[in-house]
């Protein structure tokens, strides 16, 4: 990398609060180029105002493809490129599946899988001339697994992770790192302010999604996980040599993923004769 790598610029999607805003001050206190965005950017002014010289906010809807090329653009033009970008903006929907509405899931869809996929399209001609880089697409635990009610939020995490494997094996060769971050429960506003869920209800799945709903749910303000450890976290694991394709954060995340690789390894244990007996007969 260039000599630009003594003080590398992050681009940072989701800034206005939880992991995106602490993130963004981990990398600033460090010294560090920060492109600090919202889709509401006065939630983000006040950093510009703390780091004249390192921080930069931009208004940025990851949905608009626009806002995405004049976000890059900027990074760009200020700071001369961009050298980790963290697609973390995104936003939770819960519904059964069958009370999922299809303008919902469109709009959940370009927020959580195509936005990201757009800005990383952006950076990725700077970081191949480069030679170097890192794109750190934020997941979930609900990328590894789906709890009833969160089946349409799941497919978003499930299809940025799938994403995120291949193009890791594509930029290996090339310099460029891949981090999969799958977070447990954090104390953000992901189950308050930024959790959206469905209208319709359907009574034969109160048992079920219906537990989940926001009215039913008990977990927001409580959560195990600290959004500043979780930012330590990330640039600990981008920094590293080695740096690790899925990072789970937070011990809720490593019991419940550990619980899942389990159960389904020994179903493809019981089951593996059959599996085998679908192959032609040598």
């Amino acid at each position: 990398m260039k000599a630009r790598i003594t003080m590398p610029t992050w681009l940072i999607t989701g800034c206005s609060t939880g992991l995106g805003r602490a993130l963004a001050h981990a990398v600033l206190e460090r010294g560090w180029n920060a492109v600090v965005t919202a889709r509401n950017v006065s939630s983000v002014k006040d950093l510009p105002a703390l780091y004249p010289h390192t921080a930069l906010a931009l208004p940025l809807d990851v949905s608009d493809t626009t806002q995405v090329a004049e976000a890059v653009s900027a990074a760009e033009d200020r700071f001369g490129g961009v050298d980790v970008l963290v697609n973390n903006a995104g936003h939770g929907y819960r519904a059964a599946v069958e009370e999922g509405a299809e303008e919902d899931v469109a709009e959940l869809f370009a927020t959580n899988f195509f936005g990201p996929v757009g800005l990383i399209k952006a950076v990725l001609p700077g970081m191949r001339e480069r030679r170097s880089g890192a794109i750190v697409n934020v997941s979930s635990i609900g990328g590894r697994l789906a709890m009833p009610g969160s089946g349409y939020y799941s497919a978003t995490k499930f299809a940025l992770g799938g994403l995120s494997d291949a193009l890791r094996k594509e930029l290996a060769p090339l310099g460029i790192k891949v981090v999969l971050v799958e977070p447990g429960a954090f104390r953000t506003d992901f189950a308050g302010r930024s959790l959206q869920q469905s209208s319709t209800v359907i009574a034969d799945y109160d048992g079920t999604a219906g537990l989940r709903r926001k009215e039913n749910d008990t977990t927001h303000g409580r959560q195990p996980g600290d959004p500043a450890r979780a930012a330590q976290a990330v640039i600990g694991a981008v920094d590293a040599d080695e740096a690790p394709f899925r990072l789970l954060l937070g011990s809720d995340a490593v019991r419940i993923v550990g619980d899942e690789l389990q159960a389904q390894t020994e179903e493809i244990k019981a089951w593996k004769e059959t599996s085998f007996g679908t192959d032609f007969p040598e």
